[in-house]
C-alpha cells in the first residue's frame, strides 16, 4: 500500500506507505477512499479533520472525495496545534476557523 488512510472518531488519518510516485499514490488513495465511502466506514457529517502527511496531488484527491460527504473539511496545522477549516458548505464553519 503506497498510502494509508483511516477514519477514526471524525479524524481522517493519512500517511505514506511503501515508496511510490504520485501517479500511483493518488490512484491508491482514490481506491481506498471510494472503499471507505461505499462500505460506510466513512459516512460523512458536518466536519472532517484530516491529519498526517500528504503530497499536494494526494491531498486534492482526499479533499475531492470528502467534500461530497462532509459539510466542512479541515487540516491539522502543527504550528497552531489546531485544525484549520479550508473548505466549508456548512454555515457553522467558516474558512479559516480553527478547530480543536
Amino acid at each position: 500500500m503506497t498510502f494509508k488512510i483511516e477514519f477514526i472518531e471524525g479524524v481522517l488519518r493519512v500517511g505514506f506507505g511503501t515508496p511510490a510516485q504520485n501517479d500511483q499514490i493518488v490512484r491508491d488513495a482514490k481506491v481506498r477512499l471510494d472503499e471507505m465511502i461505499s462500505t460506510g466506514e466513512m459516512s460523512g457529517g458536518r466536519l472532517v479533520k484530516v491529519n498526517g502527511p500528504a503530497s499536494l496531488p494526494v491531498m486534492m484527491v482526499i479533499t475531492h472525495a470528502v467534500m461530497h460527504i462532509f459539510g466542512a473539511v479541515s487540516m491539522f496545522d502543527p504550528k497552531l496545534g489546531k485544525y484549520v477549516v479550508a473548505i466549508s458548505h456548512d454555515p457553522g464553519f467558516a474558512v479559516g476557523d480553527l478547530v480543536d
